[in-house]
């Protein structure tokens, strides 16, 4: 008698139990991790059709994202340019080997963390300048071509050591070089791709294109910046070449995806290369052209701190050297279809990643991430 009022008692509690992840849900998001490689902070990527077909009345401005314990978690729309969502993303934690489930429910969801900012310079000649929770960059513009002396080519690396966005705080004070608490711009480009460029390449030749001539922001929100640039078509040994490059940076992460779209009369194969520029001083190496993953931990300069730089790439036929300027992933385009690879940096005195060892261990578990990409199913 006793286990029978236990079981109705049960049964009648049951529904004030289910709460209202279930009771209340119009989506159920599984996340799904196969790797042995905990996935930390990782934002990703919902297709919004799928989120549509299980909740075709959403409201895209009074939703919420809930985990497992009924806590918000962090999301964004992506537009990726155009006037609809493409995709709904999300920042969270997923073991290795384990699966996340989140659910979409009606509500007014808490204002995320802003861990992404990006923006045009035209105070400081044209810049673009983007950052993160982790890392700042910036390229170069036409007007600093008008400068000899300061011009530059490739990707441009700030130190950084706090979470919080700084790009407009150092462009107002416009004292670059120092350490004022936040972090300096050390790192050194000159007439190289920098800190992970693209250029095509003819022999020993690289070709590098004038600065970017315009700029598009495709999505700006709390957890990925996008944006366009596009160049002048240029001379790359006697053929007529276009580019546009669409960066993508994502929260809580060291590396950008890059999409280098190359448009050229004629069929072909077009050589390029991805580059890092190397210091006169020794620094530590890795070329590793099975994995694709090509990195550098520069020497130390000074009080500025040591800065690492890497690359990753996907090419069965990727060749690497190391010439007296630069590191060099070479690998080949094609007319209109994006060469894909990821660029970014580590600064030692943020206090994350601090020796050549972690930066080199950081750039292959990110490279096995993307060979072991988390699994989204929306119920």
């Amino acid at each position: 008698m006793k286990k029978i009022l236990l079981f109705l008692w049960v049964c009648a509690t049951l529904p004030i139990t289910l709460t209202a992840q279930t009771k209340n849900a119009k989506a159920i998001i599984s996340i799904q991790n196969s790797s042995k490689l905990k996935r930390t902070a990782a934002v990703t990527t919902i297709p919004w059709q799928e989120v549509l077909s299980k909740f075709p009345a959403i409201d895209t401005a009074n939703f919420k994202v809930l985990n497992s314990v009924q806590k918000e978690v962090p999301f964004q729309l992506e537009y990726k340019g155009q006037t609809s969502p493409q995709n709904l993303l999300v920042q969270l934690d997923v073991p290795a080997n384990g699966t996340v489930k989140l659910t979409i429910i009606p509500g007014k969801a808490l204002k995320p963390v802003q861990k992404t900012f990006g923006r045009y310079i035209p105070e400081r000649k044209d810049d673009f300048a983007w950052e993160n929770d982790k890392v700042a960059f910036r390229m170069y513009g036409k007007a600093l071509e008008s400068s000899p002396k300061e011009n530059a080519y490739g990707i441009d690396v700030w130190g950084k050591r706090v979470s919080r966005m700084v790009l407009n705080e150092r462009y107002k004070r416009g004292r670059y070089h120092e350490d004022l608490g936040d972090g300096n711009d050390y790192y050194h480009v000159g007439l190289t791709l920098g800190g992970g460029d693209i250029a095509p390449i003819a022999g020993d030749k690289i070709y590098y294109p004038l600065n970017y001539r315009t700029w598009k922001i495709l999505d700006h929100g709390a957890l990925r910046f996008t944006f366009q640039l596009s160049y002048e078509n240029w001379d790359v040994a006697g053929k007529l070449v276009k580019v546009t490059k669409t960066i993508s940076l994502d929260a809580g992460s060291h590396l950008n995806r890059v999409e280098a779209n190359y448009e050229y009369p004629g069929g072909g194969d077009l050589p390029v290369v991805v580059g890092i520029i190397k210091r006169p001083e020794p620094g530590t190496l890795l070329l590793n052209e099975q994995k694709g993953v090509m990195g550098y931990w520069e020497p130390q300069h000074g009080a500025d701190g040591t800065m690492g730089i890497g690359v990753i790439l996907s090419d069965p036929k990727l060749q690497m050297k190391v010439t007296k300027e630069q590191l060099l992933a070479e690998t080949t385009a094609k007319n209109g279809s994006p060469v894909v690879y990821y660029n970014g940096a580590a600064w030692d005195k943020a206090g994350e990643i601090t020796t050549a060892e972690a930066w080199f261990t950081y750039l292959n578990n990110f490279k096995q991430t993307l060979e072991q990409p988390l699994k989204v199913t929306v119920q």
